[in-house]
Parts: C-alpha cells; structure tokens; sequence
C-alpha cells in the first residue's frame, strides 16, 4: 500500500505596499486603499453613494460654517492608520478638529485618524469588508463612524466605547460630542 500526497498549490503571498508606494500608484477611475501592506482596488461608487455623499457634506459643511465650529470637513482624503505593514483608508466623509491638522501640510497621507468618519455602502460592499474597515477607524482613534445604507434606508453608528445604534430613516443622525449642535434627519441625506 503506498501513501497517497494531497496536492498542494503554491500560492505567492501578495506583495505589499507602503503608504509611500501607494501615493506614487496611479489606477485611473479606482477606488484604492491600503490594507495591512495589501492594495485593494474598488470600481467607483455609482450616483446614489454620491448624491448621498454630497447631501450629507452639505449639511456638515453648512453647520460647521454657521457654528464657526474648530472643524473641517474632508472627503475621499487619505488617513495612515497603522504601519508595518501600512494601513491607508480613504473615507466618504470625515471630520476632523481644526488644531489636529498637521503643520506644515502633510506630502502624503496624514498619519491621524479623523474624529468622525462617514461611510456610504455601495450595492457591492460586503459586510466583513465593512466591519473590518470601521474597527479599522475605531482602532486607529477615530471617536465615532456612521455607516449609512441607502438600500435599508438605515444608518449604523459606531463608537470609541464600543457602543452601536440604528438610525432608522425617520431618526436622526447626531453629532453626539464630535460635532456639537449638529443633527440631520437620515431621510434628509437618503
């Protein structure tokens, strides 16, 4: 009787990045980011992320303009999260309090986590990918993270303590101790 051997495929680990090798990557049309030394590649997001997006930077921007609040609004900006391997995230929407804005201006990713984080699904997000990226945020500082679902017309807070809530679309989204003042119902931005 002669021993059977299973075979095995040889799979190359995939290469990794750094945050520095990502600044010089150019893919037109792509969402990137970096996870963990690893590019990860996403189509664009399609018109409802987007109008969603705009919606809510609007009511953001218009509050934070008219409390003169030490905040700034920032989309699709890069966040350096972790390093050894790198970790590169690029939020729909963050916040981040004025004095926390490195000086001089960062060449590339600044290297801090917002103090909140707005994430707008698209129909192709999948769960894992999602909750990873908001422990992600959590883990890197980040004090609170919505996760806005145009399809279940919800959106999912997420915050610092670990503590989570749904905001249904007849509730509002609170900007709790980040963004003093500000609130907005979800179905105002959906």
């Amino acid at each position: 009787m002669t021993a059977e051997r299973a075979y095995v495929p040889i799979v190359a680990p995939p290469t990794t990045m750094t945050a520095d090798d990502l600044i010089e990557r150019r893919i037109p049309d792509k969402h990137v980011e970096l996870v963990r030394g690893v590019l990860m590649v996403r189509e664009l997001p399609g018109y409802t992320h987007g109008r969603i997006t705009a919606a809510l930077g609007f009511q953001l921007g218009a509050h934070l303009e008219q409390t003169g609040a030490n905040l700034v609004l920032l989309a699709e900006t890069g966040f350096k999260l972790a390093r050894d391997p790198d970790t590169v995230r690029g939020p729909d929407l963050a916040v981040l309090r004025r004095e926390r804005l490195p000086v001089p201006e960062p060449r590339g990713f600044m290297e801090l986590s917002p103090d909140l984080v707005i994430e707008v699904l698209s129909p192709g997000d999948r769960p894992g990918e999602v909750l990873a990226k908001v422990a992600d945020w959590l883990s890197a500082g980040t004090t609170l993270v919505w996760v806005i679902d145009p399809t279940r017309r919800v959106a999912r807070v997420y915050r610092q303590d670990g503590t989570e809530q749904i905001v249904s679309a007849d509730e509002a989204l609170d900007g709790e101790g980040v963004v003093l003042g500000f609130s907005c119902p979800l179905h105002a931005v959906l």
